[in-house]
C-alpha cells in the first residue's frame, strides 16, 4: 500500500476536507465568525430558519434573527467562548440545541451551532 490512497479513500478526504458531509447531516448546523456573521449554513439550517431568509442569511448577523434575551445570552457566549446546551419544544418538536466556540489552528474563529429534533424518548446509559 505505501501510504498510496485508492481513488475512492481519494474521493472520500475531497468529501471530508470540502465539508459536503455536513450539508445533509441531519441536524442544523450554522457557523459564524467571532462577529457573529453566519459564514455557513448546512441544508437543514437553512430550511429550519426559511421563514427568515434561509440561505439569504449567509452574510448577515445572528444577532438579527435573535430577539431579547437570546441576543444578549449569544454575546456572553461569544465573549467567554463557552458552550450552551439545552431542550427546547416549539410546535410539538422536542430539539437539543448546541452551541459552543469553535477554533482554526487552536485560534478562535467563532461559533457554532447544532440543532438536532429529539424522539419523545431518549435512552439514558450510565457506563463505566
Amino acid at each position: 500500500m505505501g501510504g498510496q490512497c485508492s481513488v475512492q479513500e481519494k474521493g472520500l478526504h475531497l468529501l471530508m476536507d470540502n465539508h459536503l458531509w455536513i450539508e445533509e447531516f441531519p441536524g442544523a448546523v450554522t457557523v459564524c465568525d467571532t462577529e457573529g456573521i453566519i459564514l455557513e449554513m448546512n441544508a437543514r439550517a437553512k430550511r429550519m430558519f426559511r421563514e427568515q431568509g434561509g440561505s439569504d442569511l449567509v452574510g448577515t448577523s445572528l444577532f438579527a434573527c435573535h430577539p431579547e434575551p437570546s441576543r444578549t445570552k449569544l454575546r456572553q457566549i461569544m465573549e467567554k467562548r463557552t458552550s450552551n446546551v439545552y431542550t427546547i419544544e416549539k410546535k410539538g418538536l422536542k430539539k437539543m440545541i448546541y452551541q459552543a466556540p469553535w477554533y482554526l489552528e487552536g485560534q478562535y474563529r467563532g461559533f457554532v451551532e447544532i440543532v438536532l429534533e429529539l424522539p419523545e424518548a431518549i435512552p439514558h446509559y450510565i457506563r463505566e
